[in-house]
């Protein structure tokens, strides 16, 4: 049974910066949880903390790239 985990960081329209969780089987609707904060900084904290935890372990640079692929996360350059 093939599975589905989506993570996305995205602006609320009040302002707020929210995490959406989504999981479930291909070809369904799955399910959602969205976590709202006052701040992108620790909407991103928890999006690294959930992924390493699906990943099961550390996050290379080269994992850390915007949905589009074109640029890296810029809370993550150095």
């Amino acid at each position: 049974m093939a599975r589905f985990y989506a993570l996305a960081v995205q602006p609320t329209l009040f302002g707020e910066v929210s995490l959406v969780r989504a999981w479930g089987r291909i070809g369904t609707r799955g399910q959602q949880m969205v976590h709202l904060f006052d701040n992108e900084g620790e909407a991103v904290s928890l999006f690294l903390d959930v992924l390493r935890e699906k990943r099961g372990g550390a996050i290379s640079r080269n994992e850390l790239w915007t949905f589009n692929g074109s640029e890296p996360c810029r809370h993550h350059q150095r």
